[in-house]
Formats: C-alpha cells, structure tokens, sequence
C-alpha cells in the first residue's frame, strides 16, 4: 500500500489505481489502516470544494428483488459519462455478511459501465455491520469526489434498514419498483414511499407500458396520502433500463429535486448528515475497541457459552463485557 500522500496525489491526478487503493484502506478495519485513512480523508477534506461543498450529486437507488437496477444503472451512467460526467458506483450489500455477496456479478451485469474510462463501479465489503458498511461507503464517497467523479450512484442491494442507511448519505433517494398484477402497491413499505425523494416504474416498455403507467398513477394518488401539504411531491415516473426509454426524463427529476433543496437546503441537509455519520463513527469505533479489549477478551468465550447454555441471561451477559471493558480501561 502507498504512503497516505501518494494516495492523495494518485487520487487527485484521477488515476484508478490509486483510486482502488484508497478505497480498501477506507474499507479495512485494521488499526493500523484505521489511522491511516483518517489522515488520508482529513488531506481530501482540506481541498476547496469537499464535503458539503462538494458539487458531486449523490444519488441512493434502490428497488424490489428483480427490479433491474444494475440494467438501470448501466443505462443511466452511460448517458451520463456520454454528457461528459464522471460516474461512481457503489453498491452496499448488508447481505455479503453472510453470502459474500455479488462483487464479479455486480460488474458482468454492467459490463459496458465497467469498461468506461469515465465510470467506476465498486462493491461494498462484508464489514461485519449494517453501520461498518455504511463507513466504508460514505468514505469511500469522498474519495471518488476528491478524484472528480462529479455523479456518484450509491446502490443498496440489501433491503429493509439498507435503504434508510443510503438515504442518509445522498442528495437524492431513487427508489425503483415494477408494475404488479392485481395490487400494484404489494411489497413497497410505508417508509419508502416516506424517505423516496423519486420513484420510478421499470421495465416500462413494449406490452409492459400501459400496465407501467397504470402503476405510476396509484403510486402517485398514495403519495399524495403519505406526504404533508408543502412537502416536496415526490415525482412517479416510467422508464426502461434495457430499452433506455425515459431514463433522461428520471435525470432530470432527479435534478429538479437538487433544484428544490437550493444550495441552502442542500448544505444543511449534507451537514446533518455529516453529524449523525460523526456518531456513526463514534459507535463504530467503540463498538471495535470493546472487541479488542484485553478484558473483554479473556472472558468472552465464558459469557457465550453461558448465554448459550441458558444460565445467564442478555442483559446479565452485557453488564459482565462491560464491566470487563471498563475494569481493562479504568482511565476511560
């Protein structure tokens, strides 16, 4: 691995490599590599422009199981980087925890993307925590920022908790959705259509598009439902990633809600975000040094097998780490 200020210059100079390896610095949880990317991020940060400053628009996309979001994705970058953008993706995956996750599918299903000079497409780790991957992306954001990626696609691939995680680190939440027979709303949850700043319906193409736009309209009467009187009025829209029809009319929704933030609206919402990613942070790293405490090391398997076994209950289990912890750390 280079030196921090190598890293900074590769990253500056737009060079992949050194793009790559900033990324797994930010992503590792070593120690040793914990401190290096706080230095690392601290030197991107201090450039004019970062930040909440930055002029990158953050999109998070998210959809139902066989949505077609890394068709839509593939068609949605090439327009882009075809208008002279640089494009960042990043897919957070809670799931690779226990699967692994899909990194070589991720890129074979956007092949033409992968092999744009102009886009750069990266999966989330298995960090062991919905949290810890949400770290690795927001950092892993500011490094393709600092290297002029000015559109980043955050793409949750998990569901549930995923999608509000994502929501809290972009300017603007995609959610994607199909048309259904019968109950055209089954399987999207109140709370998306609470956090979706944009909804679209795919596979809007061929005998599909009227049953699509059927599905828009519904969509649209219960946000009018979900929504207060003054409140931005998420767009519904119909597109088709493998066909690429109406994916330039979704940009510019996407687009017109940056419009709706105002430069204003856009810092306090990145600001707020940056507060509660500082106590994300502060959790993360707490939630790491009681792993590593001498303490609570030498007696964890003992409290596992009790908890195991049934003879100590949850909380008793926790009060004994703790009291571990801060018997190792009496200066904490």
């Amino acid at each position: 691995m280079p030196d921090v200020a190598s890293l900074v210059d590769g990253i500056r100079a737009r060079r992949r490599a050194a793009v790559s390896q900033a990324i797994t610095l930010v992503e590792s949880s070593k120690r040793e590599h914990r401190a290096d990317a706080r230095e690392l991020l601290g030197e991107l940060a201090s450039a004019p422009g970062s930040g909440v400053q930055s002029p990158a628009v953050r999109v998070g996309i998210s959809g139902v199981p066989g949505v077609g979001k890394s068709t839509f994705i593939e068609s949605l970058g090439t327009r882009l980087t075809a208008d002279g953008h640089r494009v960042g993706v990043l897919a957070v995956d809670p799931s690779s925890i226990r699967t692994g996750g899909s990194v070589l599918g991720d890129k074979t299903r956007m092949g033409r993307l992968s092999a744009d000079p102009d886009a750069y497409i990266r999966p989330s780790p298995a960090a062991g925590t919905l949290g810890g991957v949400a770290r690795a992306t927001v950092q892993a954001m500011a490094v393709l920022e600092a290297a002029a990626y000015d559109v980043v696609l955050v793409e949750t691939v998990g569901v549930g908790q995923s999608e509000v995680t994502v929501a809290g680190m972009v300017d603007t939440f995609l959610f994607l959705t199909l048309a259904r027979t019968g109950d055209q709303l089954q399987g999207i949850k109140k709370g998306i259509l609470e956090i979706a700043d944009v909804l679209a319906v795919n596979k809007a193409d061929g005998d599909r598009e009227g049953e699509a736009r059927a599905a828009a309209r519904e969509l649209a009467g219960a946000l009018r439902l979900v929504r207060g009187k003054g409140e931005w009025a998420p767009p519904v829209v119909t597109v088709s990633g493998l066909h690429d029809l109406g994916v330039d009319d979704l940009w510019r929704r996407v687009l017109e809600h940056r419009e709706h933030l105002g430069a204003e609206g856009l810092a306090a919402k990145r600001a707020q975000q940056q507060l509660e990613f500082t106590w994300s942070l502060v959790r993360d790293e707490l939630d790491q040094r009681l792993r590593h405490s001498p303490g609570v090391r030498r007696i964890r398997d003992e409290v596992r097998d009790a908890v195991l076994s049934g003879e100590l209950p949850a909380p008793a289990a926790a009060d004994r780490l703790l009291a571990a912890y801060d018997e190792a750390h009496p200066d904490r």
